[in-house]
């Protein structure tokens, strides 16, 4: 009886298992983790909009988002670019992999038009929390 339980209980785990979106995962990552990635990586680094001040008091409208141009395996580097600041469309031709602290969306147009995804759908993640996202063309920074 016991050895009944066991595998109906292992059949029922492995159901849920299965059933379980796979490739589906978050690259958000913390003010913390963007901090030391830039501290720590040898891609070359562009800054633009506000600097990153998580004590300010509209530090929680604030979103940074690093765009990268190569892909190497698992790392993202090359030419990057930093932005931190409110809502807004960026310019991202050349973009390969992104991360960023709050949720975004990524399109293959011009203009954040065209086919558009979310961060937090991720499907391919790279190290470090940045996500493969060939052919984007622009990105959108939302103010949540």
């Amino acid at each position: 009886m016991q050895f009944t339980k066991f595998f109906a209980t292992l059949a029922a785990f492995a159901t849920v298992v299965v059933a379980s979106p796979a490739g589906i995962t978050s690259s958000i990552i913390s003010d913390a983790e963007m901090a030391h990635w830039i501290a720590n990586t040898d891609a070359e680094l562009t800054f633009f909009g506000d600097l990153p001040n998580p004590l300010e008091k509209r530090a929680a409208q604030s979103t940074t988002v690093t765009y990268c141009t190569k892909r190497i395996g698992t790392i993202c580097g090359g030419t990057c670019t930093v932005y931190t600041g409110g809502a807004t469309c960026l310019d991202a031709a050349g973009t390969t992999c992104l991360t960023a602290t709050k949720d975004i969306g990524f399109c293959d147009e011009i203009g954040c038009d065209g086919n558009c995804n979310a961060l937090s759908l991720c499907g391919t993640s790279m190290a470090s929390g940045f996500c493969f996202t060939p052919n984007t063309e622009s990105i959108l920074v939302s103010p949540l």
